[in-house]
Order: C-alpha cells, then sequence, then structure tokens
C-alpha cells in the first residue's frame, strides 16, 4: 500500500540509539478502550510487566510525518513502535528470535491490526533488528519499566570481543533469567555485565567481557566460591 523504506535512507540508522525509558504520564485518550475492523481492544492503564511472542511488521514512508495515535508526529527514523494494547507512552524490548538482535523502543502508538501481527515497529528499530527485506519477523516483546532492571539483552556471537565468565547453558530462556536474578541478588557488581546469549539451540548466562583470562580468572573464582557454579572463561 505504498509503504516502505524513503527516498532518502540516513546511512547512520545502525547507529541510531534505542530509546530511553522515562516516567511519563499516560495519555488520557490514546489508553481507552476501542475497536478496530470488529474487533475490540481493551489497553493496559498502568506500565507493568508483560510479554509477548509474535510477528512484528514495520512502517514507513506512507505514515512518516503524520499522528501517532499519541498525538506526536510519527518519525519512522526514530526509535518506536505501535502496539494494539501496551499503554501509551511506555517502553519496550523488542528481540529478534532468530538472530539475537534486539532494541528498546517506545510505543506511541496503536496497532498493527492485520495478518496476526503483535507489533509494528519504525522503520529504523525494524532495520536495526534485521528484518527490513524480510518485511516481518518473530519476536519477543517485552515492557521496560523506568527504574527497574530492564529486560534481558540477548548479546549476539558478534558481541564485544574479550573473555566472558560463562555460568550456564540451557534449553529454556526462563532457567537462564532465574540464574540471571539469583546472580544479580547476591552479587550486585556483576549484575550490569550479565548477559544472555543465545548460541546455537543454547541460552548462555555469561558475565563481561574482560580483557584477559587473568583479569576474568578472579571473577570466575569468586562466583564459584559464593554462589557454588561452575564457571567456564570463554574468549571471542
Amino acid at each position: 500500500m505504498d509503504d516502505g523504506p524513503g527516498n532518502r535512507t540516513p546511512a547512520n540508522l545502525e547507529a541510531i540509539p534505542d530509546a530511553v525509558p522515562r516516567n511519563e504520564p499516560l495519555n488520557r485518550y490514546a489508553n481507552r478502550p476501542y475497536k478496530q475492523f470488529d474487533r475490540e481492544y481493551v489497553p493496559l492503564t498502568s506500565v507493568q510487566p508483560f510479554r509477548q511472542r509474535g510477528l512484528a511488521s514495520w512502517y514507513g514512508k506512507r505514515y512518516h510525518g503524520q499522528k501517532t495515535s499519541v498525538g506526536e508526529i510519527y518519525d519512522m527514523y526514530a526509535m518506536t513502535a505501535a502496539h494494539p494494547t501496551l499503554p501509551i507512552p511506555s517502553y519496550a524490548r523488542v528481540t529478534h528470535v532468530r538472530n539475537g538482535k534486539s532494541v528498546v523502543v517506545r510505543i506511541n502508538d496503536r496497532g498493527p491490526f492485520l495478518g496476526g501481527r503483535i507489533i509494528d515497529l519504525s522503520y529504523a528499530a525494524a532495520y536495526r533488528l534485521g528484518y527490513i527485506q524480510a518485511g516481518s519477523a518473530e519476536v519477543e516483546v517485552e515492557a521496560v519499566i523506568p527504574g527497574q532492571a530492564p529486560p534481558l539483552r540477548q548479546a549476539q556471537q558478534a558481541d564485544s570481543k574479550g573473555v566472558y565468565v560463562q555460568l550456564g547453558a540451557f534449553s529454556s530462556r526462563d532457567n537462564a533469567e532465574s540464574l540471571r536474578a539469583r546472580l544479580a541478588r547476591e552479587l550486585d557488581s556483576l549484575k550490569e555485565s550479565a548477559q544472555v546469549l543465545m548460541s546455537g539451540n543454547l541460552w548462555r548466562l555469561q558475565v563481561g567481557p574482560y580483557p584477559s583470562q587473568e583479569d576474568a580468572r578472579p571473577i570466575a573464582e569468586r562466583i564459584e566460591r559464593l554462589l557454588d557454579l561452575k564457571a567456564l572463561l570463554i574468549v571471542r
């Protein structure tokens, strides 16, 4: 429907930063129950934990410059998204299930309403997730609550090089999240450097990176001593 990338796409799309979550008053109009295509939607009326998995699409030049549901002007090169029921405005981390890339977007619009999609990302956000050409991708959407620890970020194999301390490899992401939560509770100083990596078919909890094995080894030994876990050194 005449949608697509703009005629003058910025050259630095990969460098556009994530949206920065902050406390904002919810829009008094955009969060009321509504009907679209004979289906009723009841938006959340508070920012709260939320997780959803399904297909994401993106929207571009056809809507660029038009008003969003919150009354702001849609910018296809900003890190925003449309969702049927998440509070407006609010923030979410969207993770591409296949390649592990993730972005944080600001929810400021309603939709999508066709094709079984669960979220419509801006062109810039979809570009960073790597599904512009495909048009859609399977994603996981997690609400980000300002002031709280953000949802886990899936690291990619191409993330920062160095030495990582690996604490476990799991077939279930929930198990990896549980271990990371325990690590954050018992070793607060490491919670910011802990990340979940999907490699092969396993979710791996790793801490780092460190410049060398000599720097990483004391961390591994401390974790083993205090948490009674087996720690491995992984060099990327």
